[in-house]
């Protein structure tokens, strides 16, 4: 084990069981200035030890507080021994974890940072301006930024790709063109402007984590992307929306348990951003 540090910011625990990759990692967040310092860990066992008696917390008072040490860890999902899934499993149960983003060579495995509930993750070999990106992302969620895009309805990490598996191919399918997403039991079919896709990821799971991109919940079945929709009116059973222009156009119904949100989510949104993208 061992750290770097920066400037004030951020505390960071990067995990990997390869020497050249967590070098790397460390190396790439030691550089950013959000970053104020790194601590490394060679495999999941090491990082818990790190976080239960580390340098961040001497006397183990924010571990016992439920509080963990570290803002951020960075981990491999696959790791000999406890993998980086069984890691997260475990930072899950304190009272404030801190934020995980999962660090993968295989575009498959993404999907599985959803189940988890990680924050994101990111595609090996890491990327100094992918790694500043999830950075900035976590300060603005610490610094009270995601609110901020809900009321917005902005989208700020239109970057991030969904892996979609289909016959021994792993396609990634840019946030950006999902226009609305259909439940369809424990998974959830995305559908974009050039088809659908079928992914593992309850509907429930997307609504949380892509909330603060500007996805709202219509309906038990319907998650729709707000600056896409262009109409909402009263149908013969209610309420429904519009979203999207032209042949892409899509009408949708809305639960009476969603409508009072929408409606305030459409007052607040910037008129401007309707339909634009």
């Amino acid at each position: 084990m061992g750290t770097e540090a920066s400037t004030d910011g951020l505390i960071v625990l990067a995990v990997d069981d390869e020497p050249r990759n967590l070098e790397e990692l460390a190396y790439l967040l030691g550089c950013n200035p959000r970053v104020k310092e790194v601590m490394t860990a060679f495999d999941a066992a090491e990082a818990l030890r790190v976080i239960r008696g580390g340098d961040t917390d001497p006397e183990g008072q924010r571990v016992r507080n439920g509080t963990c040490p570290v803002d951020v860890v960075f981990a491999d999902i696959s790791m000999p021994g406890l993998s980086g899934m069984e890691l997260g499993r475990v930072l899950k149960a304190f009272r404030e974890p801190p934020e995980l983003v999962f660090v993968t060579g295989y575009p498959e495995q993404a999907a599985l940072a959803y189940e988890l509930g990680a924050l994101d993750y990111i595609l090996k070999p890491p990327r100094a301006e992918r790694i500043e990106r999830v950075l900035r992302m976590i300060e603005k969620l610490r610094g009270g930024g995601a609110a901020a895009a809900r009321t917005t309805g902005g989208r700020p990490q239109d970057d991030e790709v969904i892996p979609v598996e289909l016959a021994g191919t792993t396609k990634l399918i840019p946030r950006a063109s999902v226009m609305w997403v259909e439940a369809q039991g424990d998974y959830a079919r995305l559908h974009t402007t050039d088809g659908s896709h079928l992914v593992r990821i309850p509907l429930a799971q997307l609504e949380e984590h892509w909330a603060d991109a500007g996805f709202v919940r219509i309906h038990r079945s319907y998650l729709v992307a707000l600056p896409l929709i262009t109409e909402l009116q009263m149908g013969t059973s209610g309420y429904q929306v519009v979203i999207g222009r032209g042949e892409h156009a899509k009408t949708l119904p809305v639960s009476r348990r969603h409508t009072r949100e929408l409606k305030d989510r459409l007052v607040r949104a910037p008129k401007s951003n309707w339909g634009n993208r």
